[in-house]
């Protein structure tokens, strides 16, 4: 029997000669301190971190974790499973907090000024992630989930802040609405899924690609093809941790140390050396976000 367990963290990577940036994590979901994570990450070249807000109570943890550390920069949003849960209650207890009331619209619109107010913080930095999530819900949650995503928009591109798109099976809506709304100036696709088609759509929109720990996956090779035809300027690497963790860890709690693993893995991919992508994507992601 191996002496590690599925609860095991991953032994630290060889360093990058070039430090990035972790484009997604959610350090609230984390084991440890943020101390002990940032730490951890810089001594292996991931010198900044984007946290990503999910409901109202992480958003302003994002927020104010953002403005402590110098290496954490913040985005705040409802997820699109939170929209649905705020309106029609969540009677199983899903979402962190537990088993809810249904709210209604009402709810949710108080839920949005409230990450309005947050996205006017100067240390944070993306309105997300928000989008669309075809795999876990109904009707009547599509329905929620429209309305949320429309509303992040509209207040990503009053506040001149990067959109961060969360699409689970939900490609051509999520696109759609897009069209519709009219896209921020900058739009970053988390935990990029489409395949080489929509690599190349994205690219024509200018849209920024974020490739996690799921392109080192076996399965992955449409992923992979989709990576190989995003231009090099418009890649952003993330852990999404706890979640995703890359090939030969997965099932193993993530972090951002770890970025190391799937941006060599991204290199090989696009047959670019380490250092080149590694410059690629820091200064991306920089220009995604602002900072």
């Amino acid at each position: 029997m191996s002496s590690t367990t599925k609860d095991t963290p991953p032994p630290l990577p060889e360093p990058l000669r070039v430090a990035v940036a972790d484009s997604h994590t959610h350090l609230d979901m984390q084991d440890g301190t943020v101390e002990d994570a940032l730490a951890k990450a810089a001594s292996v070249g991931v010198t900044t971190v984007v946290q990503v807000g999910c409901d109202v109570n992480g958003s302003r943890w994002a927020a104010e974790t953002a403005a402590a550390y110098e290496a954490v920069h913040a985005t705040v949003a409802l997820h699109p499973n939170e929209a649905p849960r705020i309106v029609l209650g969540d009677p199983d207890g899903w979402s962190r907090q537990g088993a809810r009331e249904p709210g209604g619209d009402a709810a949710l619109d108080a839920a949005l000024a409230e990450i309005d107010a947050l996205a006017a913080l100067p240390h944070v930095r993306g309105v997300g992630e928000t989008g669309l999530d075809h795999f876990r819900t109904g009707p009547d949650g599509m329905a929620a989930q429209q309305r949320s995503f429309r509303a992040h928009i509209e207040i990503a591109k009053r506040h001149g802040k990067a959109l961060v798109i969360h699409d689970r099976e939900a490609h051509d809506d999520v696109l759609r609405i897009l069209r519709e709304e009219g896209a921020p100036e900058r739009v970053v696709f988390h935990c990029f899924s489409g395949d080489a088609e929509m690599a190349k759509i994205c690219a024509e929109a200018g849209y920024y690609m974020s490739f996690a720990g799921n392109v080192t996956f076996k399965n992955a090779q449409p992923l992979r093809d989709a990576l190989a035809v995003a231009p090099p300027e418009l890649v952003l690497v993330e852990t999404d941790a706890p979640f995703l963790t890359p090939a030969p860890y997965r099932g193993r709690p993530n972090a951002p140390y770890l970025i190391p693993v799937t941006l060599r893995a991204m290199a090989e991919v696009k047959g670019m050396t380490e250092e080149a992508l590694a410059t690629a994507v820091a200064a991306n992601t920089a220009r995604a976000f602002g900072y």
